[in-house]
């Protein structure tokens, strides 16, 4: 093949800019993201029942529809909310699991217990979204005009930019922290018991005068032919302004006065939900919080959101304008803008290596013309695969710099050496060279691609991750071989000019470089000589590293991926039991404001009535944006010094929750940094043993060092008023049940009644008591209805109340009553730590008691759990290649040999740097297994030809470590040079990038110093099972050496 393209030259250029073109292409066409496509496809069922109790909802709702979907084809687990008046299941599926069919599948499970619903559930609609379970982005609304009040900014953000948003191609849910406006009827009670009338009877009058009626037509089918026209009967009854509703007769004297609507309540278009309210930088404001799609790409629906806001914008009234203060694009830019940065530097500091080395700008360029083809040809067959431009594949292409230039340097090295050694012409040398290196660079190659193998097989979110970066190495390693044997050999041949026998005797520092790398080369044979002879330290050291290798695997802590300054942050915060939102706000209020005034932010998001935790009037959370990166160079202002200051201040308040938590790395698994464990109650132990349980888990973590914030991720019991109706009483009072439930339901709860059109939009009707008249338990009491007998009856004549704690949110996962517990690992120690000691004092809870991790925690034991068979099927198929390469067990061996050489140094790194055992430095192990193995090979594939030829195998592996010292030295260096940046990393993404560097630096160092010397002792080693007993040599065995001066 290679002497093919050495006759053919413009050919082998042809071929490489037909790849180079391929890839500019693709790069315009692949889609940017942090992270491929982890998330496991969700579903989300939604539904709402106005007025009802947490428990209410779960018991007829939740439980229903989670029992229902149990057994559903791919589902792998399940996590329900009940909250007052809500309802939510969120159902997880298997990677590969098709996102459509596994909705469609929901739905149709959904229809066979529609009917079992309640009637107010049913009218509302439950709802079935396919969109993550964590907030990516979140647009605001607000207004300098203090005309346009929260509640009209709630109006525009319904009508004008809600569904347009839902349209964006990528959006999952959008989630309205606002509310659109209403019909608002405010029935007072004591008037209505003055006219003699009751809740029902507004409730009726208001349906029966809202009504849409379809009459029909006049001369239509049927009718005589002589009828003279035909036209539509229009009986529009519909009501559109307040002032039309308060209009509405309730009763209607003998002396044909009326009693109307606007009597007995107040008829107002007012807001449809009064849960929540929000700010934003200090400003009152409307928001939304978008949840991406599974699968979707967070940088092109925020291109896409900004188009949209950006034409919805023109079409809002004047001093209304929109943010986005809170969205996870930004990090994914600057993270791959970050990583390109690295591969820049990357491939300027491999080329002052090579230059250092070859000494000649011509040979230095071709290995560097190798570096883009490679890497664009990559970029083309991602593009086909319909992977993205992400951080995984872009760290595997600054791993790939070094290995790319591998081969290419090991053509042009041979080369140069034959044509000063044998006087050849370029052209000549080249073709004899590539005769000589052919078979090491196929060699090479096959391991290099075969030792990622295995990670494109795992399943999972882990698995996703192992896929993108192999197969990135993988291709880009395979362009690298096919430059190397078609591209490179053309240009040595027309690019190179013949070189003097005393080329590297040079003036200056060269020349000094030259003198002081023969020595070192004099003496490193002689070494090796020495070594080969007397291999007894040699086996101790590598006995030392085999020893060492799983004594420290076992003290490194674990966890799933290094924490990153996004660039943002969530403040939880609750309020003691039984607050209100004005108490609420009030308190968030102060957070913002010290933020605002204190610390560098750009933007701060105040949402109070919901957080992450649940919703409720008492609780409410911050997103907070920090400046750009470029402007916090301090550590000062990094996310997590700013993070530690807002809990050192606010934190630890009696009665008060408060924490302050770094964004996620990878929302995708989650909304927050740390772990998530789900506690159950597997075994029915009941609501307070199960409490009980709970508080005493979060009492020992807080007393734990090795734990930081631990919490209850939910809400706690708050006061609750339990109603309880004598129905002796209430049936001897001949009152209609159906009245009573209506009554409560109406002027407590709510009760939507009807549409109304507010121009061009369906908006509700709302029936509800005054709110002056629901502040006391009192005035449950004092609400009338009527018996059988046209009397008014008190509620209190038959209905007791009675103070109770109840929860406002109860969670199930898996079917099990569950508790959410978050929580992190304190400084200094990682999150597998954290976990491993949760469970230490999980184990000591009550009989019945359980617990499942979720999201990235679930993922870290995963991924902790392939671990093993990832590293050991990845040295086995190393080892099964090159044994079908070299038609031998033994000469593999020597190869195979060398791999513990470079995980000590990987593993030594890491711990000297106290970073963990997490997954991006499994991947960087598995690269340096690939690169100690390739350093084995060029000495090992040498070696052989040698003693092939006729040379004794000690002879043979001391002249093959002689000759490739030097392209293995720059080879290394090369490559070493090349993952720099990624260790010495900081800013954005840089978590992650010393994650991977610091450990493929360290394994490449001692791959190279300590291979380079026990290598040849391999080689040698491996000669007892290869070697002819009647070759034997006496003198080496008298002096120690394992192996023989035999022939192959």
């Amino acid at each position: 093949m290679a002497r093919f393209f050495i006759d053919r030259p413009v050919f082998a250029w042809v071929i490489s800019l037909l790849i180079t073109l391929v890839g500019v292409l693709a790069i315009r066409a692949l889609p940017v993201a942090q992270y491929p496509d982890i998330a496991p496809p969700t579903v989300s069922v939604w539904s709402s029942y106005p007025g009802a109790s947490a428990k209410v909802v779960e018991d007829s709702v939740t439980a229903l529809i989670e029992r229902q979907m149990n057994g559903a084809p791919g589902l792998m687990y399940t996590s329900a909310s009940s909250g007052n008046g809500r309802s939510s299941v969120n159902l997880t599926f298997r990677q590969g699991t098709s996102l459509d069919l596994a909705a469609v599948e929901v739905q149709n499970r959904l229809k066979t217990i529609e009917s079992r619903l309640p009637e107010v559930v049913r009218r509302d609609g439950v709802v079935v979204e396919r969109a993550a379970d964590n907030i990516h982005m979140v647009v605001t609304l607000a207004s300098a005009n203090p005309a346009i009040s929260e509640f009209d900014l709630g109006e525009i953000a319904s009508a004008q930019v809600v569904n347009q948003l839902r349209r964006v191609p990528g959006v999952g849910q959008v989630q309205v922290w606002g509310t659109e406006k209403a019909i608002r009827i405010w029935p007072d009670p004591a008037k209505l018991v003055a006219l003699d009338l009751t809740a029902p009877d507004v409730v009726s009058k208001v349906r029966a005068y809202n009504a849409r009626v379809t009459v029909g037509d006049i001369g239509a089918g049927g009718t005589p032919a002589s009828a003279p026209i035909n036209a539509n009967v229009v009986s529009d009854s519909a009501l559109s302004t307040p002032e039309a509703f308060a209009d509405i007769p309730l009763r209607v004297r003998a002396d044909g006065s009326a009693i109307r609507l606007g009597d007995v309540a107040r008829v107002e278009l007012g807001a449809a939900d009064y849960s929540y309210s929000s700010r934003v930088d200090g400003m009152p404001a409307t928001a939304m919080g978008i949840k991406l799609a599974a699968g979707s790409n967070a940088v092109d629906v925020m291109k896409a959101v900004r188009k949209v806001m950006d034409e919805q914008s023109a079409l809002f009234p004047a001093g209304v304008s929109y943010q986005i203060p809170y969205e996870t694009a930004s990090f994914v830019k600057v993270s791959i803008q970050k990583v390109v940065m690295t591969l820049l530097e990357a491939v300027v500091l491999v080329f002052l290596v090579m230059y250092l080395f070859m000494q000649n700008l011509r040979a230095t360029l071709i290995p560097t013309l190798v570096v883009p083809v490679a890497l664009l040809g990559t970029f083309g067959v991602l593009l086909g695969l319909g992977y993205s431009i992400n951080t995984l594949t872009m760290f595997g292409m600054v791993l790939a710099i070094g290995i790319l230039v591998d081969d290419a340097i090991v053509v042009v090295e041979n080369t140069e050496r034959i044509m000063v050694e044998e006087g050849l012409s370029p052209y000549a040398a080249t073709v004899k060279a590539m005769s000589q290196i052919s078979g090491a660079i196929v060699g090479i190659t096959v391991v290099l691609v075969t030792v990622f193998v295995p990670m494109a097989f795992f399943s999972g979110a882990v698995g996703n991750i192992y896929r993108q970066f192999a197969l990135t190495l993988a291709v880009s390693i395979g362009f690298s071989a096919f430059l190397a044997l078609s591209l490179t050999p053309a240009l040595c041949a027309t690019l190179l000019r013949p070189i003097a026998a005393d080329h590297h005797q040079k003036r200056g520092f060269f020349g000094w470089f030259n003198r002081t790398f023969a020595l070192g080369t004099e003496r490193y044979t002689r070494t090796v000589s020495k070594t080969l002879h007397r291999p007894w330290r040699a086996y101790l050291v590598y006995g030392i590293v085999l020893i060492a290798v799983p004594l420290a695997f076992m003290r490194l802590p674990s966890a799933f991926i290094p924490e990153e300054d996004t660039g943002s942050f969530m403040v939880m915060a609750s309020e003691p039991q039984g607050a209100t939102l004005p108490e609420a706000m009030t308190a968030l209020k102060r957070i913002e404001s010290y933020l605002m005034k204190d610390e560098p932010v750009k933007h701060v998001f105040v949402l109070g009535g919901w957080n992450e935790f649940g919703s409720g009037p008492g609780g409410g959370m911050l997103y907070v944006t920090l400046k750009d990166w470029h402007e916090r160079t301090s550590k000062h202002d990094s996310v997590q010094a700013v993070v530690d200051r807002v809990n050192e201040k606010f934190a630890g308040q009696p009665d008060r929750m408060m924490m302050a938590m770094n964004s996620p790395a990878l929302p995708e698994l989650g909304s927050s940094n740390g772990f998530n464990l789900r506690l159950q109650d597997r075994a029915g132990v009941g609501k307070e043993t199960f409490i009980a349980a709970r508080d005493e888990l979060l009492h020992k973590a807080a007393q734990d060092p090795v734990l930081k914030n631990v919490i209850f991720a939910g809400q706690g019991d708050v006061p609750q008023i339990d109603v309880t109706i004598d129905r002796r009483k209430m049936e001897a009072l001949k009152v209609n049940m159906d009245d009573v439930n209506t009554t409560l339901a109406t002027m407590f709860g709510s009760d939507y009644v009807g549409d109304f059109m507010l121009g061009a939009e369906n908006r509700r009707v709302i029936v509800q008591a005054d709110g002056k008249q629901r502040v006391s338990p009192e005035d449950i009491g004092n609400l009338r209805v009527r018996n059988a007998n046209g009397e008014m009856v008190p509620l209190s004549a038959f209905v007791s109340l009675k103070w109770k704690l109840g929860s406002p949110q109860l969670r199930r996962y898996n079917s099990y009553p569950s508790f959410t517990i978050q929580g992190e690992a304190a400084p200094g120690k990682s999150s597998g730590e954290a976990m491993a000691r949760m469970e230490q004092l999980m184990a000591e809870l009550p009989k019945g008691i359980g617990y499942e991790w979720s999201g990235q925690s679930l993922e870290e034991r995963i991924s902790g759990a392939q671990a093993p068979m990832l590293f050991a099927l990845s040295v086995l198929i190393v080892f099964l290649a090159l044994a079908a390469l070299y038609e031998s067990w033994a000469i593999p061996a020597a190869v195979i040999m060398v791999v513990p050489l470079g995980v000590i140094g990987a593993l030594g790194a890491v711990s000297l740097m106290g970073m963990p055992n997490d997954i991006y430095f499994k991947v960087g192990l598995i690269a340096t297994i690939g690169l100690s193995a390739k350093n084995a090979i060029l000495i090992v594939e040498v070696a052989n030809d040698m003693a092939k030829q006729g040379m004794t195998w000690l002879d043979a592996a001391v002249e093959a470590a002689r000759l490739r010292l030097r392209p293995i030295v720059m080879t290394s260096l090369a490559f070493g040079f090349g993952v720099v940046p990624l260790a010495i990393a900081s800013g954005p993404a840089s978590g992650a990038q010393r994650a991977i560097g610091v450990a493929v630096l360290g394994g490449i160092v001692t791959a190279t110093v300590l291979a380079i010397f026990l290598v040849p002792l391999f080689f040698l080693l491996v000669g007892r099972f290869v070697r002819r007993p009647e070759t034997e040599s006496t003198d080496a065995s008298r002096d120690g050496a394992p192996a023989v001066e035999g022939k192959v």
